[in-house]
């Protein structure tokens, strides 16, 4: 079975002609009806069923077809990418994470990678769900560990990791800081804190209040380190997820699993990145981050 062959069945059934197909390959009708028959007689099977001077596709050939068009795509991002590693051009790796991350997984795959690979410059920031997703559709990002808010695209890897569970923290001079679990009505009264640029501070506060069901006030902080300042000093809650392990904390907080009606809180967390601009670079990186965090 040959390459070629493959490239002309594929044609036949994106143009649903024989002789369109032989225009896009720059061949002649009969060479594409050859390779044809050659494929057929080599898979055992008929593909298309030719009727007069129309032709209908079987069930072998569409199950033949969807996956050869997969082969193809794959064939010229290998082709793109083995050009590129061979001119030794410079690369970058743009990589976002979620704010709410906060593990040392992340620095031990940048570390691997580097060592494997020290032509390649990498650069890392992090940022709210929707600024990691608007960095991935405008290219400013390579891929992102971020949390899953919307339905999985076609157009994404969607490299899926676990069910990060949330943890609340607190003041320990909170009087729930004792609490074994907290369920989220036991946290109405106090103020949410939500690590957000300002930019995005609606956006993020919305999805706490109407997905995360947190009916509170909010108050808003840069970083994790603002806002671990903020609960020590016992000004609200700063709801978290582990996505890897936890880095220590103050003392003075505590940490207590947050449940909603009796179950535990979960989100699940992936690894995206662009379907039409993965790269060998791109999945060797992914691959290092999930073994570290699955």
């Amino acid at each position: 079975m040959l390459l070629r062959q493959i490239q002309f069945f594929v044609s036949i059934v994106d143009e649903n002609s024989f002789t369109e197909a032989a225009e896009k390959n720059y061949v002649s009708q009969s060479a594409v009806s050859q390779a044809m028959n050659a494929l057929e007689a080599d898979l055992g099977v008929k593909l298309i069923e030719r009727k007069n001077r129309s032709f209908q596709i079987t069930t072998a050939g569409e199950y033949f077809y969807r996956k050869c068009k997969s082969l193809l795509v794959d064939l010229e991002t290998i082709k793109k990418e083995a050009i590129r590693l061979g001119r030794d051009e410079e690369v970058a790796l743009h990589v976002g994470y979620i704010n709410l991350y906060a593990g040392p997984e992340l620095s031990d795959a940048i570390a691997e990678f580097s060592a494997l690979y020290p032509e390649v410059n990498i650069s890392v920031q992090s940022g709210t769900h929707e600024e990691l997703y608007h960095g991935l559709v405008s290219g400013s990002l390579d891929l992102a560990l971020n949390d899953q808010r919307r339905a999985f695209s076609d157009d994404y890897v969607n490299m899926e990791l676990k069910n990060a569970e949330c943890i609340i923290e607190l003041s320990e001079r909170s009087e729930l800081s004792s609490n074994e679990r907290l369920e989220v009505a036991d946290l109405a009264k106090m103020s949410c804190i939500i690590v957000s640029s300002k930019e995005q501070r609606e956006t993020e506060a919305e999805y706490y209040r109407n997905i995360l069901g947190f009916a509170n006030d909010f108050l808003y902080a840069e970083t994790q380190e603002e806002a671990r300042l903020m609960v020590i000093g016992n000004r609200g809650f700063l709801p978290i997820e582990a996505v890897g392990k936890l880095p220590e904390v103050s003392g003075a907080i505590k940490r207590v699993p947050l449940y909603r009606k009796n179950r535990r809180v979960t989100r699940k967390y992936c690894i995206f990145w662009p379907e039409e601009r993965t790269g060998y670079y791109i999945e060797e990186f992914a691959r290092m981050l999930q073994a570290r965090l699955i």
